[in-house]
């Protein structure tokens, strides 16, 4: 299939024929990592915009690497250190952006939807860097795409989401994209980090962390947002750990090869032991890896679902 969309917004939308061919395409692209000159002239002479409204080291960078070995160029917006402190809107920000001729933009947000509202109100393309609650889309598919490495594919297989589930744009853009894919998602964690809505989008639900690792082939273990709990309803950190945290003696009950992964940045010793983070089970460095191929792919399939609207519309 040809991919049309002139944006990325969010794994909800996708059908899995296109999230299959996201995992093609950055199949093709991550052997350019392996050259010893890591480009492509795939998209010389496009102008890439990462527009980020929140800190950000591991997106931002590799969205920077992936549409370098490209061969784009790269302009990186910080929005503290921009216009916005100035009161401009999103929806400027945006539209000046364009008439630098710019071709795509890649946005972290911390409003949910803001993203689609970029989107909606420029003509050049729109990749969502993670907004708000809301989605993460590039995470979810170098996440699948990391799984799908290790086990061929991914239906059929089960996949257990580990931590604060509230909280986590990572979280919903998986569920989303592994049961398309096939795959039984079930999350873990306390039941106030559960929100409304999550077995509706066709995940299974549990508090008790061995219950969660007992049949899944893969652990996705999620950042505890402490500094989200304004209420003071957290558990505490040391307690979370000893009922959620992910430790050699709880692995030692799950299947002998399950796959350990992490979005980052881990806090050690409260989502998963320093052990644990350094096994032979964990992916996390390949997931890490496997963003820029995912990244490449999409920039790619963005761009030339851009190039392909303005041709029917001419």
């Amino acid at each position: 299939m040809a991919w049309i969309r002139k944006d990325l917004l969010g794994l909800e939308d996708l059908n899995k024929e296109e999230i299959e061919l996201i995992l093609n395409t950055a199949e093709s692209f991550k052997e350019v990592s392996t050259r010893e000159i890591k480009k492509v002239p795939a998209l010389r002479g496009k102008t890439v915009v990462n527009l980020f409204y929140e800190p950000s080291t591991r997106t931002r960078v590799s969205f920077e690497v992936a549409a370098k070995r490209l061969s784009a160029d790269v302009i990186n917006i910080a929005a503290q250190e921009s216009s916005v402190r100035k009161g401009e809107t999103l929806i400027d920000t945006g539209r000046n952006i364009e008439a630098l001729k710019a071709d795509i933009i890649v946005i972290r947000h911390s409003a949910s939807g803001a993203a689609a509202i970029l989107a909606r109100n420029v003509s050049v393309s729109v990749i969502n860097a993670g907004d708000g609650w809301h989605e993460h889309p590039t995470q979810a598919l170098l996440d699948i795409f990391t799984l799908k490495e290790k086990l061929g594919s991914i239906e059929g297989f089960k996949v257990s989401i580990v931590g604060d589930i509230a909280h986590s744009r990572v979280a919903r853009s998986n569920i989303w994209g592994l049961t398309k894919l096939g795959a039984e998602v079930t999350v873990c964690a306390p039941r106030i980090l559960i929100p409304p809505g999550i077995e509706e989008m066709g995940a299974k639900i549990t508090d008790n962390i061995d219950e969660a690792l007992s049949c899944a082939d893969a652990v996705n273990v999620l950042r505890m947002q402490f500094e989200r709990d304004e209420e003071n309803a957290f558990p505490d950190q040391l307690d979370y750990f000893k009922k959620f945290g992910i430790t050699e003696e709880r692995l030692k009950k799950a299947k002998k090869n399950i796959i350990v992964m992490h979005p980052g940045p881990i806090n050690r010793g409260i989502e998963m032991s320093s052990a644990v983070a350094d096994s032979p089970s964990s992916v996390i460095l390949e997931q890490v890896t496997n963003g820029i191929a995912v990244r490449m792919a999409v920039l790619f399939l963005v761009s030339q679902g851009h190039d392909q609207k303005n041709d029917n519309i001419n």
